[in-house]
């Protein structure tokens, strides 16, 4: 079997794996992008420069990635494709992993077109460490361990790819000492490695973890945690000896992860969760009694929501237990701002007594409580992609169930997508917005609310990192539920836009598809990240709604037989696009504004014309060809 048949034939195995319905018409699919690293590339060192500005550290060496920072402390680590967060991982040692995949540190794959190379992706290395003769020797027992995690939450890396650890001699190169093989999801594992040759023993000793992907096939994951580099120690020492978060607080909120304050204040019994929930890890081979608290302000005045809730336990030993925090039991008022302001709470879990920690910052984890314009199920992070397989001959459509305690004013949708190859920027699809489905909580018919033809995906580069999509028209809704989505024209399953998918929530039981003119409940786990906005005016991200008159055009007639006319303002020659409903080019080339293409020989039906305007994609325009 030839070598590209064979990553087919592992991907399909790998995707079918993943996905509860591998013979459905809805999958999870790879991301592929990762917004958050996007959105930081500004602010991101450069690796060349940082690799350079470097600092000699002494034993003991520790790492265990709990922080706020999506990329590696600077004071252990010197590059920075890793992407440090909580939610890749399943069942860290401690909050925290350092995730190792096929995309770059600005979150796009390292090679877009080579879907069949095999190539080094991510790299970890650390600062240099004194291990100098004079210092420490082979005689004293050093010994580097660390935990690893094949998959996590999302698709599991191919045999053929691989981790690896290195380690740099005396003589300035890099030697691999341990590598595994891709394989599905597993618990961490520790790896204990003695250093006992002298070629390691220098002044400027490093070690550097490095990933072998499948490019752009399957985002295979790694996750590393727990990092220890230390003397004196001995192939039995595995034993952590912490008591640390292993995972993020739930939400204050009972369904949603955030909705606007107004809407929250309406209904507080029924929206707020009736507890917090948490996870605390035992390293410990003994019990281990503990002390756990949690408090609350108000960011924009300080005012004390919750005052300190204090609660005790004895955990297990080698144990993850699940905790319960506590819930508000102060009266939480409505005075703290104006009807439509962005409202955050601050949230403080810690770990106030109990045997000593191998690293404070995993004994407090500091959680926002936002309440915005915005109504979402999703946690604000994507680890796969949510995608429909659309047939020939049939719109494929995408529902969320909200609801809402009082009217409100819908203005428009936010949307985080799955990055797809190539560009969907040809892959038109409409906003839609229901009071009722068909067949969906007794419903005899849809009731269709809003159309909104002629949206393109894009992916941008904002602080929360979806796209938003102003309606045309604000619409007055009533208190009650409704129901927001999509609609894609017919076509194939490649041709299906991706969404993300945080798999950290549950919200598949809101989420509904169509795409055999029946209404079928998702059975995808994990919550599709549309967020309707509500309240005040919002402004449209990505480029197909600009303001500048260059880009202002018309195709005419429509609907045409044989010729269709191009006005623009710009004096320069565009790029053109005619494609069919299925996605697939039928015309393209460039023209002048006020010239006209022959399109006698396209069949009758409908399509979508797209513009470059002076180098900017904008919104195509729907015409009927007679």
């Amino acid at each position: 079997m030839n070598r590209i048949l064979t990553i087919a034939l592992l991907l399909l195995i790998n995707i079918a794996t993943s996905s509860p319905r591998a013979a459905a018409q809805e999958y999870a699919g790879p991301l592929r992008y990762n917004a958050l690293l996007s959105n930081n590339r500004h602010t991101t060192p450069n690796n060349k420069t940082a690799r350079k500005t470097m600092s000699v550290l002494n034993l003991p060496f520790f790492e265990d990635f709990t922080g706020y920072d999506i990329y590696p402390d600077t004071a252990n680590w010197v590059d920075f494709e890793v992407y440090v967060n909580n939610t890749m991982c399943v069942n860290p040692v401690a909050r925290g992993v350092a995730t190792f995949d096929a995309l770059n540190s600005i979150g796009v794959p390292y090679d877009s077109f080579s879907n069949t190379n095999f190539r080094y992706a991510d790299s970890l290395t650390s600062q240099p460490i004194n291990l100098d003769l004079g210092t420490v020797t082979p005689g004293d027992s050093v010994y580097l361990s660390f935990f690893y995690q094949p998959q996590g939450n999302s698709f599991y890396p191919l045999i053929q790819d691989s981790l690896e650890l290195y380690m740099k001699t005396q003589y300035g190169g890099y030697v691999m000492i341990w590598a595994t093989p891709g394989s599905t999801l597993q618990p961490f594992q520790q790896v204990m490695i003695p250093i006992t040759d002298s070629i390691y023993f220098h002044g400027a000793f490093q070690f550097r973890f490095v990933n072998i992907a499948a490019l752009d096939w399957a985002d295979a994951i790694w996750n590393v945690d727990y990092i220890r580099l230390d003397k004196n120690r001995n192939m039995n020492d595995t034993v952590i000896s912490d008591i640390a978060f292993s995972t993020n607080p739930s939400f204050l909120l009972n369904d949603y992860t955030s909705m606007p304050y107004r809407q929250f204040m309406a209904n507080p019994p029924s929206e707020r969760a009736p507890e917090y929930n948490n996870t605390i890890n035992n390293t410990w081979l003994v019990p281990q009694p503990v002390t756990y608290d949690f408090s609350a302000v108000a960011l924009k005045n300080g005012q004390v929501l919750q005052t300190t809730i204090s609660s005790t336990a004895t955990l297990a030993p080698a144990t993850t237990t699940p905790v319960i925090n506590g819930a508000y039991t102060a009266t939480i008022t409505p005075t703290l701002v104006g009807k439509d302001e962005k409202v955050v709470f601050e949230n403080t879990f810690y770990i106030e007594s109990g045997a000593a920690t191998g690293s404070a910052p995993n004994d407090t984890i500091v959680k926002d409580m936002v309440f915005d314009n915005y109504l979402a199920y999703d946690d604000g992070s994507a680890e796969k992609s949510y995608y429909l397989n659309l047939l020939p001959t049939l719109p494929g459509k995408i529902a969320i169930e909200y609801h809402l305690n009082i009217p409100d004013t819908l203005r428009g949708v936010a949307i985080y997508f799955g990055r797809q190859i190539p560009f969907p920027g040809y892959k038109a699809f409409s906003l839609m917005v229901y009071s009722q489905l068909e067949g969906v909580n007794g419903a005899t018919a849809d009731n269709l609310l809003l159309e909104q033809d002629l949206n393109i995906p894009y992916y941008v580069d904002t602080v929360n990192h979806f796209t938003v999509y102003k309606f045309d028209s604000a619409m007055r809704m009533p208190a009650g539920t409704f129901y927001m989505g999509t609609l894609q024209p017919p076509s194939s399953g490649d041709d299906s836009i991706y969404f993300g998918l945080d798999v950290n929530r549950i919200g598949s039981n809101h989420a509904y598809y169509n795409v055999l003119n029946v209404w079928q409940p998702s059975l995808i786990s994990g919550a599709i990240m549309i967020r309707p906005l509500l309240g005040q005016p919002v402004v449209s991200s990505g480029v197909g709604e600009l303001d500048n008159k260059k880009y202002e055009w018309q195709v005419m007639p429509n609907p045409a037989k044989d010729q269709l006319q191009f006005e623009f303002e710009s004096s320069e020659q565009q790029q053109y696009r005619i494609t069919d409903i299925q996605g697939r080019k039928v015309l393209e080339g460039t023209i002048l504004s006020g010239k006209s293409v022959d399109i006698s020989q396209l069949t009758p039906g409908m399509y979508f014309v797209n513009l470059t305007g002076d180098g900017i994609p904008v919104a195509p325009k729907k015409i009927i060809k007679l």
